[in-house]
């Protein structure tokens, strides 16, 4: 039988998604490319300045601040993502009463929006009244400037990003622990092991693959930080939680620098890539 090499409906069939990705991909990435070798505010016609823009930014201290900024956040979050999913994971392994409730509580603040998140703990993190600095100084403590401090001010958003997102990975850990054979288990237990020694022995060392998916996903989430520093802060105190994407954001909309700001975006893009390229060596690494 004949197959004909060509049939008209499959490209009807295929046509929406071309032009999806030619309106929507394709065509902002052209132009952004072609930006970064000009100077536009979005209203004068634009001037070519070659590679004025790359010049720019490695001169630029305050977007090296940003990703200084960023790394902090990231040096705080990444830690603290791992070690609280991976303890409530656990948890929410075992037979406890009213399971399938707590899981999709924990996952609850993932599918909230952001916008609607960073109100609630801008709340919470309140110097005068807020619920946080209330229950310190019942307890007889001093409040802390959460929002207003530049010691205070990152390590606070990074404990609202971890409370947003932690919910996902409770969920991929989750998956993880269901796929270690019980056996494993029973034999730790023949050879009397504690909770402690089968957790060390057995279940670490078979997470090891979630373990590194989670490091991957939460260091691109984490060079994504936007919405918290905008919405708590807007990068202050003394852009000490300026991430590099809301600097990004300012070049653009708050000084028309649209040039500049496509070529942040592309040196970011690259270092955030070169960054994934090194986790997925690692994580592509066979063991000795």
């Amino acid at each position: 039988m004949k197959v004909k090499s060509k049939n008209p409906a499959g490209y009807g069939l295929v046509a929406p998604y071309w032009i999806h990705f030619a309106l929507f991909m394709a065509y902002p990435l052209i132009f952004s490319l072609i930006l970064v070798f000009h100077k536009w505010d979005v209203y004068t016609p634009m001037q070519w300045v070659g590679l004025g823009n790359f010049i720019r930014l490695f001169k630029d201290d305050l977007f090296f601040q940003s990703l200084l900024n960023t790394l902090l956040f990231l040096v705080i979050h990444i830690p603290l993502q791992l070690v609280v999913a991976l303890l409530f994971a656990v948890l929410l392994n075992e037979k406890i009463r009213a399971r399938g409730f707590f899981r999709a509580a924990y996952f609850m603040p993932v599918v909230i929006s952001g916008v609607v998140i960073s109100i609630l703990w801008q709340q919470l993190y309140s110097q005068e009244n807020g619920v946080l600095n209330l229950l310190l100084t019942h307890i007889g403590l001093p409040k802390v400037p959460w929002l207003t401090s530049p010691e205070w001010a990152m390590p606070s958003i990074a404990l609202m990003a971890t409370w947003k997102n932690v919910g996902l990975y409770i969920v991929l850990f989750l998956a993880g622990l269901q796929t270690i054979p019980g056996y494993l288990y029973e034999a730790a237990d023949i050879d009397g092991a504690s909770a402690w020694q089968k957790f060390r022995s057995v279940t670490l060392p078979m997470l090891n693959p979630t373990v590194l998916l989670v490091m991957i996903l939460s260091t691109i989430g984490g060079f994504s930080l936007f919405i918290e520093p905008y919405m708590l802060t807007g990068g202050g105190p003394m852009n000490r939680t300026l991430s590099a994407m809301l600097y990004i954001y300012k070049q653009a909309f708050y000084f028309n620098r649209m040039g500049y700001a496509a070529t942040l975006g592309f040196f970011f893009a690259l270092l955030i890539l070169g960054v994934v390229l090194v986790q997925r060596k690692i994580v592509e690494q066979e063991p000795e």
